[in-house]
């Protein structure tokens, strides 16, 4: 049974298979990502570090838990690929503004 998740972070997870623009339509104006350590603020350097991540390594990402976290959402999700390490689960913690994504931060 798949997993129910709040529609910006389906829409979030649908979009990661596709492209960075398609990933920065989920994310606020102003909203930040942190991940590898490294902090990606506004819609335009969101899209610019999918394009990145995604010209380097090829990945498939099923969320397969999600958890409350005071005003976080934390998406537990397996990512197989190309990439060191491979497979690994990963935590997602999202804050989430309306129906757009605020900061997600990305951590093992």
């Amino acid at each position: 049974m798949p997993l129910s998740l709040p529609q910006p972070i389906a829409d979030y997870f649908a979009a990661d298979a596709k492209d960075g623009t398609a990933v920065g339509k989920c994310f606020a104006a102003d909203a930040v990502v942190i991940d590898e350590k490294q902090t990606h603020r506004g819609r335009e350097a969101i899209v610019r570090w999918k394009t990145e991540a995604s010209a380097k390594y090829d990945y498939d990402s099923e969320p397969v838990a999600i958890e409350k976290q005071d005003d976080r959402l934390i998406v537990t999700a397996h990512l197989t690929g190309n990439f060191p390490g491979s497979p690994v689960d990963l935590r997602y913690a999202f804050t989430l503004a309306g129906n757009e994504i605020a900061r997600l931060e990305i951590a093992p």
